[in-house]
């Protein structure tokens, strides 16, 4: 779907699976590898790819008709890199962790155990600079947002709510549960690239000893 006169939508699902979120990550990276002259900026999001274009470069129809050459292409997945994020659970740095522990009907410990049980993937990157979504974690480990809304949380709080994980890298609002905190920053403007995670590489987390 054109989103003005300079960008197109390519929505894979109108919710998120993780089929649709494979799919989008597999169609931004053929894209990536195959570039399209006059496309500026390709941006993979949870279900969908926003891709950015210079019209004086290659129209609509024409940029259309190549993204769907690009959709039937073998989305050649590369290797996935492994990361292993460490927490630092509950106190100040996790104010919301008893809440949601309490909502799930577990023990402190056992949501901790349950929340590292297994790595996930990495959905997508972005919303604010290198702020990453992770997921999916199993049903019984759904809970809702907040009814409120924090006005800013630190670089490195750990996130979760309707059954992804979330690290932020930026001071930035949230309605997430807050359950703690990590060292790990993904983002620094000066490398490049700035983020060292990519959407659909695989993420453990462990708590801080």
């Amino acid at each position: 779907m054109p989103l003005g006169d300079k960008a197109v939508l390519v929505r894979f699902a109108d919710r998120l699976d993780m089929d649709a979120n494979s799919a989008a990550i597999g169609f931004a990276r053929n894209l990536q590898a195959r570039p399209i002259p006059g496309v500026v900026e390709i941006a993979p999001n949870l279900v969908s790819v926003l891709v950015r274009y210079d019209p004086q470069r290659i129209g609509f129809a024409s940029l259309c008709g190549e993204l769907r050459l690009a959709d039937r292409q073998d989305q050649g997945r590369e290797p996935a890199s492994s990361h292993r994020v460490e927490i630092t659970y509950g106190g100040e740095d996790g104010p919301d962790l008893d809440a949601v522990a309490s909502e799930l009907g577990l023990t402190v410990s056992t949501f901790i155990k349950a929340h590292g049980a297994k790595p996930l993937s990495v959905l997508a990157v972005g919303f604010a600079p290198g702020f990453v979504y992770c997921g999916m974690h199993p049903d019984d480990l759904l809970v809702s947002r907040r009814e409120t809304v924090r006005r800013s949380v630190p670089p490195g709080s750990i996130l979760f709510a309707a059954r992804q994980t979330a690290i932020a890298a930026t001071p930035i609002p949230t309605g997430w549960a807050v359950i703690g905190r990590t060292r790990f920053i993904n983002f620094d403007p000066a490398a490049s690239p700035p983020t060292q995670l990519r959407a659909g590489d695989t993420i453990a987390f462990e708590a801080a000893r």
